[in-house]
């Protein structure tokens, strides 16, 4: 499984994850976050800052690396790690693959000795906001602003999405690198549009006509992965926000008055109440998980599902050899404000620099040559995920599923957009995507669903553990 920082289903599963582990076992790890250290910087360093060695690493100290060894594998750090080793080649670089984050760093920070860089994901994910807040991971305001590998006249915050530097804040100050980008959309396979002399459709009547068309061959036109309705709700926003623009979804994320009440989320909710209603949606999918809904599509029983760009990796076990997962646009309904091909995106897969570092300046500049050309295209190439890194994937003999993704991540330049309400305010995340579920099932009305997501939305504003946030 993969990437939101956003609304990822990866990423909330694992949020989930944190929220139960500190429930139950991880009080000892926030009681020892929250003790704090030393006062001081204890991060390592020494050698004279360079343009070269631009935090002063000492080219002898070892780099101690701890990678979350899931979907992606742990073979791209291992790469990176080459890359800091060409560069320092009298450092001694300790490699750990793992999917036990938090049981294997626990009694390393509860003993003052963490990691160097830690990619911390997963279900067992460390807290990010308790380590945080409590000075636990350095600012990384030096890495953002020292000089790109790739050009010395750029800075490394220049040289990387937006969304980055958004998604990297914790308590005011950047504390987290999210490396790799999602992109968000319906998938289909091209070897079989091909085949069947079929285009995705850029307009919503244009939708239409194509699902007609697709329903008479058989082929249900959609699936969606009923038992997480994030997905299929993610198609309903990135309608919504085409529509109406990016003010769109910063009102919701804002827990304004009324964002949920905007015209442009009524027609997106009567969009897909349409597709239900005519029949266009594959029978039983309301039922399935995420995994069993896209082996029904790879089965061809469905022509699209929406998903993130993680979707080509977790379904290589079951997809046909032949199969072409593909990223395409959702189509625009009328009068949309923004171009049909644009999306959502999310910055995931975390990287941190504990504070109490013994070689803290080595583990930034880890994420610097990372955060190289040479370094994010490598993972791309590996993973078949693209990074943050900005035209990294150019020039790359790319999958199905990355060269598409990377196309619409480009074509949508300015106009992609994110979302944070699910992560800033998680207790309403899934009350809402239950009421997206209803829709979908056509138990609801659009009136009805856009009433009860706002008052979920005026509960969690009025809710004093509430903390309210807005975006620029």
């Amino acid at each position: 499984m993969t990437t939101p920082n956003n609304l990822s289903r990866r990423l909330f599963l694992q949020r989930a994850a944190v929220g139960t582990l500190l429930a139950t076992g991880g009080s000892t790890l926030l009681a020892a976050c929250a003790s704090g250290g030393d006062e001081g910087d204890t991060g390592g360093g020494g050698a004279d800052k360079t343009a070269e060695n631009p935090f002063g690493v000492k080219k002898e100290d070892p780099l101690d690396v701890v990678i979350f060894k899931g979907g992606y594998g742990d073979d791209y750090a291992k790469f990176h790690e080459s890359l800091y080793k060409k560069k320092f080649a009298e450092s001694a670089i300790k490699h750990t693959g793992t999917t036990e984050i938090t049981p294997t760093l626990q009694p390393r920070f509860n003993g003052g000795n963490p990691p160097d860089v830690i990619d911390n994901s997963g279900a067992k994910m460390l807290p990010v906001s308790t380590l945080a807040s409590s000075g636990q991971l350095a600012d990384l305001t030096a890495l953002l602003d020292a000089a790109s590998i790739d050009d010395p006249a750029v800075k490394v915050r220049d040289s990387v999405e937006p969304i980055t530097l958004e998604a990297a804040q914790q308590g005011g100050k950047p504390a987290v690198l999210n490396y790799v980008l999602t992109v968000y959309g319906l998938w289909y396979n091209k070897k079989l549009f091909t085949e069947k002399g079929w285009e995705p459709a850029k307009t919503w009547a244009e939708f239409l006509t194509l699902c007609e068309t697709i329903k008479k061959a058989g082929i249900a036109p959609l699936a969606h992965q009923g038992k997480h309705p994030y997905y299929i709700g993610q198609i309903l926003l990135d309608m919504a926000v085409k529509h109406g623009g990016k003010d769109v979804i910063k009102a919701i994320d804002g827990l304004e008055p009324n964002a949920w009440m905007h015209p442009s989320i009524k027609l997106a909710a009567e969009a897909l109440l349409e597709l239900k209603k005519k029949d266009y949606i594959l029978k039983g999918t309301e039922g399935l998980d995420h995994i069993q809904s896209q082996t029904a599509w790879n089965q061809g029983k469905a022509a699209f599902i929406p998903s993130g760009s993680w979707l080509e990796n977790e379904q290589k076990p079951v997809a046909p050899k032949d199969f072409a997962t593909t990223v395409a646009f959702t189509p625009l309904l009328d009068g949309a404000k923004l171009p049909v091909d644009c999306t959502e995106i999310s910055a995931g897969e975390g990287f941190i620099v504990p504070e109490k570092a013994k070689n803290k300046a080595g583990g930034l500049e880890y994420l610097r040559l990372m955060l190289s050309k040479e370094g994010a295209g490598k993972f791309t190439e590996l993973t078949g995920s693209p990074t943050v890194v900005k035209g990294a994937a150019e020039g790359l003999t790319l999958s199905p599923g990355a060269a598409s993704s990377s196309a619409l991540l480009k074509s949508g330049a300015d106009n992609n957009w994110s979302t944070y309400f699910g992560d800033w305010y998680s207790p309403m995340r899934d009350p809402l995507y239950s009421i997206v579920a209803e829709l979908v099932a056509a138990r609801i009305t659009s009136d009805e669903f856009q009433k009860r997501a706002q008052k979920l939305a005026d509960d969690t504003a009025k809710d004093p553990k509430t903390v309210k946030r807005t975006r620029s």
